[in-house]
């Protein structure tokens, strides 16, 4: 998304050769490819854990911060692989949004038009905000020393960002489409005159009662 919207704003006439179909099919690729050796490295070395107590997770999933938190034995390999993982996976993704929003700052505030820079604006701050709510959380997530973990704040940062991003991101694309904002705005205002009707009612019946 952050390449998409560099493309778009940086190298607007260049945008169908920066992010053709080959273009996209590598950049979906390397994410799988980086994604499914990330979980491969850390399955491997959660199989190593021994669990003689209490093996019951109170966390929306089966997390690996909650489960080292639960294993008996030495978990300091599995811990120092996750912040490790955290720094690529996580971080590398993170500073690169960063460095190409740089960018596409530094493009808006050239535009002359005041028009164009808010229209400009307003696409590019609700992908940061999905980013800063997802990368923060999750980053702050798998940081976090071992010994003063909680599954308490552990599950609420989880939901952080396995819960919110995906359901703000219907919402918050869906709504740049002025038929959706037409229908919307159509249905605030019938629930708001029904409010009005079903309030305006209940007094002339208390009076007439």
């Amino acid at each position: 998304m952050a390449y998409d919207r560099y493309t778009a704003i940086c190298k607007p006439l260049h945008y169908s050769r920066l992010m053709n179909t080959k273009v996209c099919t590598v950049l979906a690729f390397a994410t799988w490819t980086w994604g499914f050796l990330n979980s491969a490295l850390h399955t491997a070395l959660s199989s190593r854990l021994d669990f003689c107590g209490v093996n019951h997770i109170n966390h929306i999933f089966c997390d690996l911060p909650p489960l080292m938190k639960v294993a008996c034995n030495d978990a300091h390999i599995n811990e120092l692989a996750i912040h490790i993982g955290s720094v690529f996976v996580g971080g590398g993704p993170f500073l690169f949004i960063i460095f190409s929003y740089i960018f596409i700052l530094s493009s808006i505030l050239k535009i002359r038009s005041t028009s164009g820079k808010c229209k400009a604006f307003s696409t590019c701050a609700s992908h940061m905000i999905i980013v800063i709510i997802y990368y923060g959380n999750g980053i702050l997530n798998y940081n976090r020393p071992r010994a003063g973990y909680s599954l308490e704040i552990g599950t609420l940062v989880s939901t952080m960002y396995c819960i919110i991003p995906p359901m703000l991101n219907p919402l918050i694309y869906s709504l740049r489409n002025k038929e959706v904002k037409g229908a919307l705005k159509k249905v605030l205002e019938s629930q708001s005159k029904s409010t009005c009707h079903h309030v305006t009612t209940s007094k002339i019946a208390k009076i007439f009662s």
